[in-house]
């Protein structure tokens, strides 16, 4: 048998995603910090883009994109970016600033209206600082203070010692009983039960320092967490041979107690969400704005515009001029995909307003089922451009601030044959378990009894799995005895 090579011409088809394309829908599943971090990036890689400041060109940019009140209007049927041609047809450069203009209103921040910088330079103290400034209070030798800066730097987040004994003593050259002597000095210093070594040893310290550790709540520590955890209150009294008061009594004092005092200084800043769209009610219609404040709002640079243009001194280089070429696509097919963006999510947006009518108007009660593909099929768009666009998005309505994907919930049967969206159902389970007797908690099968009652065919599991979802304990565990 003899190998040789040989040509052949076949043709196929397949699925190619160009360069553009793949940009737009990455945008489109983008949140708004994300965008900015993009935005941001590519102004510093692409000379040609530059940021347009507040009040330029405000006669141009003053048309909106948002629907107009006035009788007739032309409806703007966005399509899905495709990613066909090259970029390389020519740029309306006279039309651009009126094309690209917001799909709603853009806010802009007057200097003003900044934090003083000295709000911007203050930063919070961390639980390291607060223990290093007492142990530095502290009438402890050079080298116990050199032993208790390791315990310290060994410590979580929520105040625990992470590291053993053994391992202070090998870093800091020592023996384990002078690590262990040192940790019970730092062990006294503020907040109570800091540097402890387990959950035991941090309830003891706080009942210590506050001259509360009696024998029963040291015996409920020791032997009867378990028990304590489950509020198996009569088989804590059985042992020990006390009467239940005296147990709810020790529990009130067990139950006041930290078991994670550090957090108090947790390093973790909140995180604020800023609402991709607003909702607002106008008599009885809701219109939807998209917010731009906080995304730079960028355009094509006229220095390099007027250099393809002509005007000027020119490029005489070629290489040069390619390189403006090149350029000048990539910042094209960027505005380009970002103003696609706004007015793919202001589409989406006004269509989840559309189908969801009742839960803006009556509560969540009236949240209607909805799956991607009603929105898809409203705008005339695929379901993974819906899913793109629902992502990391929020909305600010008058009923309060909800990711997209919160208004599409799967259906749940009512008796009368008709459906409800189970985050609906999820409300009422919280309802009724705040509306619950403290002392006597529904458990789940009661929970199900009560809305079959109601119209609302749900099983036991489905009850306990949405439980679980909106992390509330199981009945067992709610239940309080004082």
């Amino acid at each position: 048998m003899t190998i040789e090579l040989k040509q052949s011409l076949k043709l196929t088809q397949q699925l190619i995603m160009t360069p553009q394309l793949q940009q737009a829908i990455k945008l489109l599943q983008l949140s708004r910090i994300e965008l900015a971090d993009l935005v941001a990036q590519e102004m510093e890689q692409n000379p040609l883009l530059e940021e347009q400041q507040p009040g330029e060109e405000e006669g141009k940019e003053s048309q909106q994109v948002e629907p107009d009140d006035s009788g007739d209007k032309e409806i703007i049927r966005t399509k899905e970016v495709t990613g066909e041609g090259d970029g390389k047809e020519e740029f309306d450069w006279d039309s651009y600033l009126e094309d690209y203009g917001p799909v709603g209103v853009t806010y802009y921040r007057e200097e003003s209206d900044l934090p003083p910088i000295e709000n911007l330079m203050t930063r919070k103290e961390t639980l390291t600082d607060y223990l290093y400034w007492q142990l530095n209070l502290s009438p402890l030798t050079e080298e116990e203070k050199r032993v208790a800066c390791q315990i310290i730097g060994n410590l979580d987040g929520g105040g625990y010692l992470i590291a053993t004994l053994d391992e202070v003593a090998e870093l800091e050259s020592v023996d384990r009983e002078s690590v262990e002597r040192i940790l019970k000095k730092v062990q006294e210093f503020d907040p109570p039960g800091i540097a402890a070594r387990d959950l035991r040893e941090c309830l003891v310290n706080q009942l210590l320092s506050l001259d509360l550790l009696t024998p029963l709540v040291g015996k409920i520590i020791d032997d009867h967490m378990k028990d304590l955890e489950t509020k198996n209150y009569p088989l804590i009294a059985r042992k020990q041979k006390v009467s239940i008061e005296d147990v709810l009594e020790a529990v009130r004092v067990i139950t006041n107690l930290d078991p994670r005092p550090g957090l108090v200084y947790s390093e973790e800043k909140p995180h604020y969400i800023v609402p991709d769209v607003y909702v607002f009610k106008v008599g009885d219609e809701y219109r939807v704005v998209l917010n731009d404040d906080g995304l730079p709002r960028i355009k094509l640079s006229n220095t390099y515009r007027d250099i393809l243009a002509g005007v000027g001194n020119g490029l005489r280089n070629d290489k040069n001029k390619d390189y403006i070429r090149e350029r000048l696509q990539s910042a094209t097919w960027l505005i380009k995909s970002i103003q696609q963006r706004q007015r793919t999510i202001y589409r989406v947006s006004e269509s989840i307003v559309h189908f969801q009518r009742d839960f803006f108007d009556r509560g969540i009660q009236h949240l209607r089922p909805m799956v991607l593909k009603d929105i898809a099929d409203d705008v005339e768009m695929h379901e993974s451009t819906i899913s793109r666009v629902t992502t990391n998005k929020y909305m600010h309505t008058p009923r309060g601030l909800f990711e997209l994907k919160y208004f599409f919930n799967s259906g749940i049967s009512r008796t009368d044959g008709d459906s409800i969206a189970s985050e609906s159902v999820r409300e009422r389970i919280r309802e009724l378990v705040a509306r619950e007797d403290p002392k006597n908690p529904l458990h789940d099968g009661q929970i199900a009894s009560v809305l079959e009652k109601g119209g609302i065919s749900i099983a036991r599991r489905t009850v306990a799995k949405y439980r679980e979802l909106m992390g509330i304990l199981p009945s067992l565990k709610r239940k309080k005895f004082f």
